[in-house]
């Protein structure tokens, strides 16, 4: 199937690694250009050579928190390839803790980056995006089943998916989709770095796929896969989804 990604141009915030050098990979393979962003110039470098090149990608310095990253990041994207048609937002993972500990300090700086972060940057995409555009975001099935010992989490990504529902009612009338993305147990440095939090991490691992209909953790790429389809025109009559890619982990319609 032709995904229609020729020529088209994307944003991934946070694109270094996991979810969305993976989805970044899968675009460029099909023929989109990507501008991706992430906190470290050295970083970076190292994306966008595994992704082919000047040619196929470019990297922006940028945190989701920082109010100008989301004006620097689109205009990179017209700046270095002629056009900007969709962003993939990839919402960081705040600190993991139970919520009766989790001091007020933590959640203002995660509702900042996590929350804030994200909606200014779709704010942003949505006053440069002609119809036919993409608004995505990479958040976590908490929004539908809390995860054990990430309290920060699991209060606002369902407030979050919430505002993205709200956006693609305010934007569809424009052409413009927007989507949240759920994913579980991906096997990322992030989701290895949760399953040492007890002390066991493989005990961890082995209880969490024994929960999982598919028997395993997803693949980055299995994700990367799925996303780009999602911010494909071929997926032009999907928007206000939420979408998980769980392997069957989550238990709610």
């Amino acid at each position: 199937m032709d995904l229609g990604l020729q020529q088209k141009v994307y944003v991934l915030t946070g694109a270094t690694r996991g979810l969305g050098l993976a989805t970044a990979r899968e675009l460029v393979a099909d023929g989109a250009r990507v501008v991706v962003g992430g906190r470290t110039k050295e970083t970076l470098d190292a994306a966008v050579a595994q992704l082919g090149g000047p040619g196929h990608a470019h990297g922006v310095v940028a945190d989701n928190a920082d109010p100008d990253a989301p004006g620097r990041l689109i205009a990179a994207a017209k700046e270095h390839f002629g056009r900007f048609d969709g962003v993939l937002i990839s919402v960081g993972g705040p600190a993991a803790g139970p919520v009766l500990t989790a001091e007020d300090e933590s959640w203002r700086s995660a509702f900042e980056s996590v929350f804030l972060g994200a909606l200014r940057i779709a704010r942003t995409a949505a006053g440069e995006l002609d119809a036919g555009g993409v608004i995505a975001f990479i958040l976590s099935s908490s929004v539908r089943q809390p995860i054990p010992g990430l309290g920060i989490s699991n209060g606002l990504r369902p407030g979050l998916a919430m505002a993205a529902k709200s956006l693609a009612d305010e934007l569809g009338p424009r052409g413009i989709r927007v989507l949240s993305l759920l994913p579980a147990r991906i096997d990322t440095d992030r989701v290895r770095e949760l399953d040492t939090i007890g002390g066991d991490p493989e005990g961890t691992r082995k209880r969490f796929e024994a929960s999982i209909p598919l028997g395993r953790y997803g693949t980055p790429e299995e994700f990367g896969k799925v996303a780009a389809f999602l911010l494909s025109p071929a997926a032009s009559y999907i928007t206000g989804s939420v979408i998980p890619i769980d392997g069957g982990a989550l238990r709610s319609l």
